[in-house]
């Protein structure tokens, strides 16, 4: 049942509306738990592992890496693992950690290229990539730093819009 506390109305309402909303203590963690909010770990970003309390940026990056590079996470205890932590510090997270598996031969989930770290060889393996784009890709990304997101891929290259619909697919930020 919903608390009456006003500030309990207040932080409910602030972690419903808000998706980028980071988590300041276990009680937030048992509203979104409330809420149906879940961070699915093995598709997580950087973002989404920040949201937790107590994620430092380079833990958010090491897992963002991991699970980049093809390492799917099973349990809390796998990233515990992965970070070199006790499993009882994550225990209290995992009610908003959801856990899904990809078969990565499969054909139906093609595997994301982080688009801030591919070099263009990486990327003219992917569809609708030629060596002209992938070079442009890599020198735009060195002189003006990383993409932030799809948009500003799509705005920085003044890509065609159908292509950026077509890249979606392929990119991880």
């Amino acid at each position: 049942m919903v608390s009456l506390n006003p500030r309990l109305l207040w932080l409910r309402n602030k972690i419903k509306n808000d998706p980028y909303y980071r988590f300041q203590s276990l009680e937030e963690i048992a509203i979104a738990q409330q809420l149906k909010i879940k961070i699915e770990v093995n598709s997580a970003t950087v973002d989404d592992w920040l949201r937790l309390p107590g994620f430092s940026i380079r833990q958010a990056q090491t897992l963002t890496q991991l699970t980049a590079s093809g390492i799917q996470f099973y349990s809390v205890e796998d990233i515990a693992a992965a970070l070199n932590l006790p499993v009882q510090r994550l225990k209290p997270l995992a009610p908003i950690l959801s856990f899904t598996f990809n078969d990565p031969e499969s054909a139906l989930a093609p595997a994301l290229v982080n688009i801030n770290t591919a070099t263009p060889e990486e990327l003219v393996t992917l569809p609708f990539f030629d060596q002209t784009l992938a070079e442009t890709v890599v020198e735009n990304r060195l002189c003006y730093g990383n993409y932030r997101h799809l948009a500003d891929l799509h705005q920085r290259l003044g890509l065609d819009a159908q292509l950026t619909a077509q890249l979606m697919y392929y990119l991880r930020f």
